[in-house]
Formats: C-alpha cells, structure tokens, sequence
C-alpha cells in the first residue's frame, strides 16, 4: 500500500476528467473536471482487452500565432479505421486534460454510431499532456504555449493536413468531446466552421468564471435527491471538523481519525483550506461520477456512489457525524489501497511546482491549474451558504496560482483573463451551428454548460439522474431509460446533420 500525499491524491482521484473517463475531462476534476492519476498500467491493461492501438505521431508547430517561430514538436494520436466506409464521416475525438487513453478507440457510444455511420475515427491528444510534450519542461515560460486556442490550432492543423495527405478533404468531420474537451469540440466548430461540420459537446463548460460555487450547490442537490438527510449531516460534520482545526487539543484525534501520515499541522489559512478540500473532494468526486460506466478505463472505485457515502453519513452506528464523516475518508483510502492521507499545502505544492516531465504534477495537475489561472477559473469554492462544506474560499484558489507560478497578482491577473475567454468564444452567447450540448442533472458542470436550446442548431439534452458524461461511455443494460434515449437523441441529430 502506498503513502498518499494530497498531491497525489489530486493527481489519483479520477479524476478525473478528462474532463474525459480521459476524454471526459481528460481524466482531471482537481482545480477543473476530475483528480489525475497516471493510470499507466490500467490503460494498458484495457488495451491488451482488445487489438493493440498503436501511438501515431503527428508534426505540430508549438506557437501556431507566430510566424516567425518555426518550432515544431510531435504529438501524439490514435487511429481506428474498423468502421470506415468510403465517403463516410470522419469522427474526431479532442484529447483533455490528462493522458490519452487508447481504451476510447475501443469503447464508446460515439464508435456505436462509427460503425452505423462508416466512420473514421482518430483522436488527438491534447498539447503538454499524456505523452504530447511541445517542450523540454513544464515551467511557467514554457507553459505559455498551453492554451485552449493552441489546442484548438492544433485540432484545425491535424484536420486540414490528414484530410490533403489521406483523401478526406470532401469528407464531413464531427468534432466529438467531453466536459473540457466538449468546449474545445463546441469551439471548434465555433471557430473553424469550415473545418468541422458538427461537434458534440458533452458536459461542456462554455461559460468561464473565476469564481464556481455553483459547483458545490449541485453537490448538495445531487445528494439530496439521493437522501435529503445526506447534505445536512454533512454539513454538521464539516462543521463540527472546521471547529475543531482550531483547537490544536484536537489535533492528535484529527490525525488518526482521518489516517493523516504525519500530525495535523496547520501553519496557515492555506493548510487548513487545503485539508478541508481534500476531504469534500471525496463526495465532489463520487457525485460527478456517480453510477457511471468507467470501469473499461480502468478507473478504481466506481462501486463507490451517493448511494454508498450517504449510507456510511447515515449510519450512526459509527458515532457522531464527525466519526462518520471521517470513516467516508478511511473508506476511500481503503478503496485506492492507500495506506495515509499526507494532508500539508507544502508537500502538494512541491510536487506541483516540479517542473520535470517525470514529476507528480506532469500527469496533468500542474498544466490544469495553470489552464484555470490563465484561461477558466472554474475555482469550485465554498463561497456559497447553499452547499455543506467549509473552508476553502475563492482566494484560497486563486493564491495556488501565484504559489505554483511564481508570479504576482499584477503578473496573473485571472479575472480579466477569464472575461477575456468569454468574450472570445461568446460564452452562453455563442453563435454557431450544429453542435449538441448533452449534460447530465447529477454532474455539477451542468451549471456552466448548455441545458435549454440556445437556437434550433444548438439544441440541448438534459439527462435527468445522470453524471459527468454518462452518454459518451459503452451501453449496458441498468442504463436508466432517459440515458438510452439520449444516445438516440445524438445519434439522430447525427443523421441530420451529416444531410445537410
């Protein structure tokens, strides 16, 4: 069993997303869609399930905005052409936030409509994750070059040079993508719509803000609909814990109630806000993936649901809410065979401002954070008193980015480069044409994507008493209905469009 700093538990919990699931979010939710994990071995345990997905390397320039820069670096793409039939479409699936994952070639429900349709499909992992490595590092001057317009360069240069060098030019393309690469697939066709016909944004966020208590307000929603009872014992717990960080009487019981590797120590606002998200991480993260169907990924701990954390809140016969809130933590660590919880701002901070390829925060979580303090925010804060947690307000977020970029606040100014998103991509105002937003009720990125029709081109799906994603992963028969029809709802949208 391994010795689990936060650090790594941001960088294990899948998150993941990956958000995506690696394309449902990329596989990050930590300062974004999902926890990163380097799922290595699970990623190859689920290829060796089926035909072996080769990497494929394509040719990149690594500032697309500058012509005076001719730098170029090699990224990293996959292929499947089981389905393809001559003057079908071409199915391209945008790479998140963490490492690609060969099992998406295999598994989906947007292969489902490959093979019904003819289709192509590849998909390109995103810059400066997985193993797409435009640079020698990962330090701040060289994270410049990471950016959702980079990204989305790439996506249009990889479109444009395999349709010329392998006969697609006259084939229609469809953008697919889900929770932050559901917004590259929306903005693709936003800003290329000469290169892409179509895109389906799953779980997308196209709105930034800084600031996203709203996040934790759909947490409490989600797990009342499961027990009304759940949010408010919670909410004592939190509470009851928030009172307690400040008697250091306390802190020998909180050490080993909670499994913490070394005694609790909190030597700023920072360490305690940090302990408190660690632990509200664990219900963020099961809520958003809550009963999905992940398993094909590899992804440890999906028998671990609502219904599962509100049982343990529930049951008094482990003490108080304190107890139980703390037996919820002991049970996660349990279920990623970790054997404490290293719970220190430092030790999460070393790790994420490491700026090797080979360190912690490479598996994604130090290239997310700087996306949100440069591009989203999307900081999931405890600003709101309609949620249950405690502890981590919004400038608790915002002052990782000046910690882990060495950079001031007249440096990294994040609202305005928050506004500055919106107003280039449009936000809620986008006008495009062909792009379908499905989302689901449980999943707290719901609040900033699309849940009612934008125009009769932007339709929306609201899938009642689904999570993160839910209909971008493999068919099974406990499907709730409205998730059956959903797929169908894509699909037949799909047909359309691809008429027009």
């Amino acid at each position: 069993m391994a010795m689990l700093t936060f650090a790594s538990l941001s960088l294990f919990r899948s998150v993941l997303l990956v958000v995506l699931c690696l394309f449902c979010s990329g596989d990050a939710r930590f300062k974004g869609f999902r926890r990163f994990v380097d799922r290595s071995e699970a990623m190859q345990h689920t290829a060796r399930a089926g035909p072996k997905v080769e990497d494929q390397w394509f040719t990149q320039r690594l500032d697309h905005f500058n012509g005076a820069d001719s730098r170029v670096w090699k990224q990293r793409y996959f292929i499947n052409d089981t389905f393809y039939r001559a003057g079908g479409p071409v199915f391209l699936m945008i790479g998140g936030e963490g490492p690609a994952n060969p099992a998406w070639m295999q598994y989906g429900s947007w292969l489902t409509y490959a093979e019904k349709l003819g289709a192509l499909c590849f998909l390109l992992e995103h810059r400066f994750y997985g193993k797409s490595h435009p640079t020698q590092d990962l330090s701040t001057a060289n994270l410049h070059f990471l950016s959702s317009r980079q990204a989305l360069a790439d996506l249009a240069h990889f479109r444009s040079v395999v349709a010329a060098t392998q006969g697609l030019t006259n084939s229609r393309w469809v953008a697919f993508g889900g929770s932050y690469p559901g917004s590259l697939a929306a903005w693709l066709r936003l800003k290329y719509p000469h290169l892409v016909h179509a895109a389906i944004a799953t779980s997308a966020p196209i709105h930034a803000t800084v600031n996203f208590p709203e996040y934790l307000e759909v947490v409490r929603r989600s797990l009342a609909s499961h027990s009304p009872e759940c949010p408010l014992l919670i909410k004592q717990a939190t509470d009851t814990l928030s009172q307690m960080l400040k008697n250091p009487l306390t802190y020998s019981n909180i050490t080993k109630d909670f499994q913490l590797c070394s005694p609790l120590q909190l030597d700023s606002l920072m360490d305690s806000a940090h302990f408190l998200e660690a632990l509200a991480g664990n219900f963020m993260d099961v809520v958003q993936y809550n009963e999905d169907n992940r398993a094909f990924e590899g992804v440890v701990g999906t028998n671990i649901t609502m219904k599962v954390l509100c049982g343990v809140m529930a049951d008094a016969s482990l003490g108080g809410v304190y107890e139980r809130y703390a037996a919820v933590a002991r049970l996660m660590l349990h279920t990623f065979s970790l054997r404490c919880l290293d719970a220190r701002y430092a030790s999460y901070l070393q790790d994420m401002t490491n700026t090797s390829w080979s360190g912690a925060g490479a598996a994604g979580g130090r290239q997310w954070v700087y996306q949100t303090c440069t591009e989203f925010g999307f900081y999931q804060s405890t600003d709101s008193p309609n949620q249950p947690f405690t502890g981590f307000p919004l400038p608790y977020h915002l002052q990782q980015c000046y910690d882990m970029f060495n950079m001031s606040a007249g440096e990294l100014d994040v609202a305005a480069a928050v506004k500055d998103t919106n107003e280039y991509y449009g936000g809620y105002g986008m006008m495009t044409s062909r792009v379908v937003f499905p989302n689901g009720s449980i999943d707290p990125w719901h609040a900033l994507s699309v849940t009612l029709d934008l125009s009769e081109q932007l339709p929306a799906i609201f899938i009642k008493g689904t999570a993160h994603c839910a209909n971008m992963y493999p068919a099974r028969a406990e499907d709730l209905p409205q998730l059956a029809l959903a797929r169908d709802h894509v699909f037949l949208l799909l047909q359309q469009w691809l008429k027009e």
